[in-house]
């Protein structure tokens, strides 16, 4: 059985992942405006990875005899000044989520959920993945500057991600 203070975790850290979704989502939106299609396919397969990993925390707390309780999620922005900025923003957003991740992870341990631990262990790895790719795209940002062809080189290379485009 879930205990409660696990579950009330898990439902907020399953709210995060599905506000991940919207956030790339918006992205890719704004992307599709500015003429960047390889960006927006990043994006929209970014956030069907997010989506997936809302399902696998509404999974994890089923299986266990909680009770899922889903909550309003927050509009995210829809605008953003420069691709830098919004890849910027990006990083920064995953950072935060590998914070949640880490303070889902103590709480698992300081209750002895080992179930719990066991399962969040996949998202410590996956949070080091996406950070790590989140880091590279602004580094690869940064060093194009304002050059519009290396622009639009990069947004080649980020259409050809592979992954189910939601």
């Amino acid at each position: 059985m879930l205990n409660k203070k696990i579950e009330k975790a898990l439902n907020s850290q399953l709210n995060a992942e599905a506000y991940s979704g919207y956030l790339y989502w918006s992205m890719s939106a704004a992307l599709e405006g500015m003429g960047l299609k390889g960006f927006a396919h990043r994006m929209r397969v970014q956030a069907g990875e997010e989506l997936g990993h809302a399902k696998k925390f509404y999974h994890h707390i089923v299986e266990r005899g909680g009770t899922v309780k889903l909550t309003a999620i927050d509009a995210p922005p829809t605008e953003w000044k420069s691709v830098l900025a919004m890849m910027e923003e990006t990083l920064a957003h995953e950072q935060k989520v590998t914070s949640l991740i880490h303070n889902l992870m103590n709480l698992a341990i300081a209750e002895k959920d080992h179930a719990a631990a066991i399962f969040l262990q996949w998202f410590v790895s996956e949070q080091v993945e996406e950070e790590a790719n989140a880091s590279e795209i602004v580094q690869q940002l940064r060093m194009a500057g304002d050059s519009k062809g290396s622009l639009l080189m990069l947004d080649h290379q980020m259409g050809k991600r592979e992954g189910e485009a939601e």
